[in-house]
């Protein structure tokens, strides 16, 4: 059989990897190259087409070490049982890959994960060996995601984090009866675990860098993880409850959600057709209102609707509003910062502009429109100096009126 060259398994292994959301690096550790010393920098901010907060696009190298797998994880294109095209980097390609892309400004880091060969542990050390390479040998200091596996021994996932910005653990599925019947080969218990390890040594190695100047820096950046929607039958009431747990019991810095999404050869276990790709934004959108807005993981589930999942039609913030309209209205010029933000349509920004703006004046509601996208949203759930809802709050078609606007798109318009 012909070898592959470098390029072919670049196409094979970038679009196998496409299928993995968690790669962002907002939150790691400022380093540079200054004094001519090192390859590469990174500034804390988003990476792999994440939009940095100066609106900034940064990218980098998304690749598999290889799509070669010994599991048979029935959602996974690249399982035991797919009639897919394999191929197989050695750790020193894909350093070398990184490097040549990162002196042509192609990118600024690394995330790269993999497929499991040989073993977890064969494939745990040849993920640490390729950011060994790159960190020690090329001393570069780009950004670095790896994605480790749970299965293998914890001293092998733990040099992960010390040659990596920010690693990840994917807990796959909402629930532990959905992994046992889709992925036979992994356990939650195990994976909770190797996630409560990482956690650990994260928070020890805060603590020595306090103490310790010289201290190992230990992933900075974080631990996150991501869950697979729409393969199983979990609801978004318990993909919420799940994110939540998480966030708690591991600090993880996202957990990144995936649209479930059909694949060739698929098992006959798994739905049909993927999930509306608006249910992956909506639980996006319910995890703003956790990590952002004060909402509890309990008030999220109030804003589903009977069979358990978020509406589509409307966004979950104005779905709870909707339910507890006794909340409202809530006055724009006395209102506490958190009663504020339950007010549809208000983001974090326009709450903190309020707060400041209503010291030096009483605010209408024509100055609030100037911090908002959609006043409309706005106007039936707060009061103004001139401006009070009456009984627009209770109206019996306010969802309609709110909701956006269904438009059927036109096949030969300008």
């Amino acid at each position: 059989m012909r070898e592959l060259s470098i390029l072919e398994k670049l196409e094979i292994l970038a679009d196998a990897a496409k299928y993995d959301a968690s790669c962002a690096s907002s939150g790691t550790a400022k380093k540079n190259s200054i004094g001519g010393k090192g390859i590469g920098s990174t500034e804390g901010m988003g990476i792999c087409h994440a939009y940095a907060p100066d609106g900034r696009c940064i990218s980098l190298l998304k690749v598999l070490l290889t799509n070669h797998c010994i599991f048979d994880c029935h959602y996974c294109i690249n399982r035991k049982s797919s009639n897919v095209r394999r191929a197989r980097f050695t750790p020193q390609e894909v350093a070398d890959l990184t490097l040549n892309f990162y002196r042509r400004n192609y990118i600024e880091g690394l995330f790269l994960s993999s497929g499991i060969i040989r073993s977890s542990n064969h494939t745990m050390e040849q993920l640490v060996e390729t950011a060994r390479i790159l960190r020690e040998e090329h001393d570069f200091r780009g950004y670095i995601h790896l994605k480790t596996i749970p299965e293998a021994d914890p001293e092998l996932v733990h040099q992960a984090g010390l040659f990596a910005d920010r690693v990840s653990i994917n807990v796959e599925l909402p629930t532990d009866s959905g992994l046992t019947r889709l992925a036979p080969d992994k356990d939650a218990r195990q994976i909770e675990g190797a996630m409560g390890g990482m956690k650990s040594a994260i928070v020890q190695a805060k603590v020595e860098r306090k103490t310790f100047k010289h201290a190992l820096r230990f992933a900075p950046a974080g631990q996150s993880t991501q869950m697979i929607i729409g393969a199983d039958s979990a609801s978004d009431a318990d993909i919420v409850g799940k994110a939540s747990r998480l966030y708690d019991n591991f600090r993880l810095r996202r957990v990144y959600y995936s649209a479930f999404s059909p694949i060739p050869d698929a098992s006959a276990v798994l739905p049909l057709k993927r999930p509306p790709l608006i249910r992956e934004h909506r639980l996006y959108q319910s995890d703003w209102l956790m990590r952002f807005y004060g909402y509890k993981p309990g008030e999220v589930m109030q804003a589903t609707e009977a069979d358990g999942n978020l509406p589509l039609d409307i966004d979950p913030k104005l779905a709870w509003a909707l339910k507890f309209r006794e909340f409202f209205p809530v006055d724009v010029n006395r209102a506490s910062k958190e009663r504020l933000l339950r007010v549809p349509g208000l983001g974090v920004k326009a709450v903190y502009k309020i707060l400041a703006a209503r010291r030096h004046k009483s605010l209408r509601l024509e100055d609030v429109g100037k911090l908002t996208v959609s006043i409309a949203k706005v106007r039936p759930f707060l009061i103004a100096s001139d401006w009070r809802p009456v009984a627009l709050t209770d109206r019996a078609d306010l969802r309609a009126l709110l909701a956006p606007k269904q438009e059927q798109l036109e096949l030969f318009a300008a």
